[in-house]
């Protein structure tokens, strides 16, 4: 939320668009945060208990961070940003979690193909945040597309460097770097577009689209990390 906050005050864009940056900041780590984990061959299950318990707090913690940094010179709306966190997120897993008690033997048949139906949900928020704001895309696209970079950049520089500093185990160090890098901007967007302008959604489409790039080159980096390691303590030892 800082990165984004220092990004959205000391760059040149529209309120929209800095509102937009600094939802995605404040918004809790996506699921395909686990994935990139797992292939990086980091601590899972840290990053799934980090997704979970983020997700659950995001009614309280993401309203409240956006009132905080951004509350005196843009106008947010920290109850509207609750309740459709609540409708987003909360409602969901709820139902979510009383379908799979009633119904186990059916939901365990839907199971492989909810990823996939997962990602047309995301490439349809996209897809219509897109639409929605063609012109402004054309006008300050790119200038947006750095900031996303350099956000989800510095996320992963900072996330690996506090975890080293803390000198947690090389997994855990992955783990937290990918957490705090990639954000669930597929929410960032559905939220932008409940209480704000619809231009503010902007930044959480390109950081969908971006995510799908720079997780799994950091997660490629991280893995061959492990495994050059791993190779020249075998060499060592023998």
């Amino acid at each position: 939320p800082l990165v984004a906050f220092l990004l959205a005050r000391c760059l040149p864009v529209s309120r929209e668009v800095a509102l937009g940056i600094l939802l995605v900041g404040c918004c809790p780590g996506g699921t395909a945060s686990n994935v990139m984990t797992y292939l990086a061959k980091g601590d899972t299950a840290l990053s799934v208990a980090v997704t979970s318990v983020s997700t659950i707090l995001a009614p309280i913690l993401t309203p409240s961070l956006m009132l905080l940094l951004a509350g005196k010179w843009l106008s947010v709306s920290a109850a509207a940003l609750f309740w459709s966190i609540v409708k987003v997120v909360l409602i969901p897993i709820i139902f979510g979690l009383i379908v799979q008690a009633l119904f186990q033997k059916q939901v365990k048949a839907f199971i492989p193909v909810l990823p996939l139906v997962s990602v047309i949900a995301i490439v349809a928020i996209v897809a219509a945040v897109v639409g929605q704001n063609q012109q402004a895309i054309a006008k300050s696209g790119l200038a947006i597309f750095l900031i996303v970079v350099i956000h989800n950049g510095l996320g992963l520089l900072l996330g690996y460097w506090f975890a080293k500093l803390f000198r947690l185990s090389a997994p855990k160090q992955k783990a937290i770097s990918i957490e705090v890098g990639m954000q669930n901007s597929g929410l960032g967007a559905a939220l932008a577009t409940a209480p704000f302008s619809p231009l503010a959604a902007v930044p959480s489409a390109i950081f969908s689209v971006w995510h799908n790039i720079s997780g799994p080159i950091a997660a490629t980096y991280f893995r061959k990390k492990s495994e050059k390691e791993e190779a020249e303590q075998s060499t060592f030892s023998a």
